[in-house]
């Protein structure tokens, strides 16, 4: 139990982390998607570094999936209002997110990096909501930031309490 407690707790801490930086910034660095991405390295204590290249490695894959499936079906369109019914803006909108759903399900599935928080991701730029080359850098930016930090954490823990193997459970890969 107080490990699972404790996983919410450092979840939250490496999200603040990007809080501060969006705060800092005045851009985009915290969105939907990296809560689950947080929990998921924060709970999770094997593999490290597989689990650090599927999580920036997948949100990597949904961003670009969501922003090419935007801006091929719904540019100039977001979801940020209640659309008509039957109105084009809403079936570009629906079929973007369609779209971008698969194509990263596919491109992860394909590079073995399946993630299932980059399915959010996905959705949050392909519905128009962080549909800008600069919104969609922010995202891969604010991930990999994420995983650093939690790679920073987990170096720092291991040498204090004099753990000389690789973070990731001595399942080091060259």
């Amino acid at each position: 139990m107080r490990r699972r407690l404790g996983a919410g707790v450092y979840a939250g801490l490496l999200v603040a982390v990007l809080g501060v930086l969006a705060w800092a910034t005045g851009r985009p660095f915290v969105f939907p998607s990296l809560g689950p991405s947080a929990f998921v390295l924060a709970f999770e204590r094997r593999d490290e570094r597989e689990r650090a290249v599927r999580v920036v490695g997948g949100h990597l894959v949904g961003a670009l999936a969501g922003f090419a499936a935007w801006t091929l079906l719904a540019d100039g369109t977001a979801v940020t209002a209640t659309l008509a019914a039957f109105s084009p803006a809403g079936v570009r909108l629906a079929a973007s997110a369609v779209v971008s759903v698969a194509a990263t399900g596919v491109g992860m599935t394909a590079t073995g990096t399946v993630h299932p928080p980059a399915c959010a991701t996905t959705l949050i730029v392909s519905l128009g909501l962080l549909s800008t080359p600069v919104a969609v850098g922010i995202i891969v930016a604010s991930v990999c930031v994420l995983v650093a930090v939690h790679a920073a954490v987990a170096l720092a823990l291991g040498r204090a309490a004099g753990v000389t193997r690789p973070p990731d459970g001595g399942n080091a890969r060259d």
